[in-house]
């Protein structure tokens, strides 16, 4: 009894102790992966084995359906791969490293898996039998196939200040870190993007779009859209409407109040140099005026003159036949008093050397005609 208690413990000591110096086969993946049809995927893979230290050239990686072991989608050699798979798929990284990620480019809808890893350890000369072959089949992965490529999400203030920096972020998600998605703005430039890429879990990247601008006035209600390519020549965008706030300032009222002001001094001197043009106008047709007024004066009073001298003479002659006609041929022209002193008689101008006004009218009697033309000839004596 003792006995065969003794060797039980013994049997399960060397068990032990073979599993630990052996080790055992270890597989990591992502069972679950969003993969784009006509894109690419890469399913993340990582391994461990019992044998320590050993080149890749001792290792041998397969990728192969769950359900049947010789149904493969990646082999070192091509002609062992399903012909649907050929020039599509390669391993990323060493195997002496324990990395099995598995690319795969141009999917199909079909290509859903699921896909398990094998790993093989390479005989060297002298092996007859290599037992050293294990596959993953209960850690495989599963594609879900997606036909249009995820929308890109934005991320920005509401609200930009004119000539302040604005910052806006378009970041979108990928299964496949060979082949990033480019992303691109329909604002901006080169040198106004950057760009970071970072794994948000296993089997799932991020690349982010920062887009640093500084808006003017003009960008206003701008729609900025963000488009994100695959690989495989599939796009999609998103867009935002970009609003702009106007810095205080007083353009609006400094311009105009300039602008009107000089208009105003514009037509105020054009206004003025008319003024003045007209006022010397005004003064040479004055002084011509007046210089004429004062030619028309000069020249009546000297018609004026001559009409009265020509008045003059022509009175001069009647008025001394009157007294010639008067006086008594037969009489001397002085006649003595008593007391011997000569006097000469009083003489009556006639009416008729008295000149006639332009308004004369014979026809009207106003009384004050002579009705005894006697009177006229009476003479006093001395």
């Amino acid at each position: 009894m003792n006995i065969r208690r003794s060797l039980m413990v013994l049997y399960v000591l060397i068990a032990a102790c073979h599993a630990a110096l052996n080790g055992e086969w270890k597989a990591s993946v992502v069972k679950r992966i969003d993969a784009l049809v006509n894109s690419c995927v890469v399913l993340p893979c990582s391994f461990s084995h019992p044998k320590e230290h050993l080149p890749s050239s001792r290792l041998r990686g397969i990728w192969h359906h769950q359900a049947q072991l010789d149904q493969r989608i990646y082999h070192k050699d091509e002609t062992n791969v399903l012909a649907s798979f050929r020039d599509r798929t390669r391993m990323l990284g060493h195997l002496a490293q324990g990395n099995c990620s598995l690319e795969i480019t141009k999917l199909k809808d079909y290509d859903n898996g699921p896909f398990c890893f094998r790993i093989e350890l390479v005989p060297t000369e002298g092996d007859v039998d290599n037992p050293d072959k294990f596959s993953f089949v209960e850690d495989c992965v599963k594609l879900k196939m997606l036909p249009d490529p995820p929308k890109p999400m934005l991320s920005y203030a509401n609200t930009a200040n004119e000539t302040r920096p604005f910052t806006a972020v378009c970041s979108v998600t990928y299964t496949c870190p060979t082949h990033a998605p480019l992303l691109t703005w329909s604002m901006g430039n080169a040198h106004d993007v950057t760009t970071v890429t970072k794994e948000i879990h296993a089997g799932v990247w991020e690349v982010q779009s920062i887009l640093i601008i500084v808006p003017q006035a003009k960008d206003d209600h701008k729609d900025v859209i963000c488009t994100a390519t695959f690989y495989g020549a599939m796009s999609s965008s998103d867009k935002f409407t970009l609003f702009v706030k106007r810095t205080k300032n007083h353009h609006h009222i400094i311009i105009p109040t300039v602008v009107a002001v000089g208009i105003t001094v514009l037509f105020g001197g054009l206004c003025f140099v008319m003024a003045t043009k007209y006022k010397r106008r005004i003064a040479e047709l004055q002084d011509q005026y007046s210089m004429r007024n004062r030619l028309s004066r000069l020249s009546r009073r000297t018609r004026s003159d001559h009409l009265q001298l020509a008045q003059a003479n022509h009175r001069r002659p009647r008025d001394n036949m009157v007294e010639l006609n008067h006086i008594d041929p037969h009489r001397p022209n002085t006649s003595t008093s008593g007391t011997g002193q000569k006097c000469w008689k009083p003489r009556l101008p006639s009416p008729k050397s008295q000149p006639r006004s332009c308004n004369y009218k014979p026809e009207i009697d106003d009384a004050d005609d002579y009705e005894n033309t006697a009177d006229l000839n009476v003479y006093g004596n001395c």
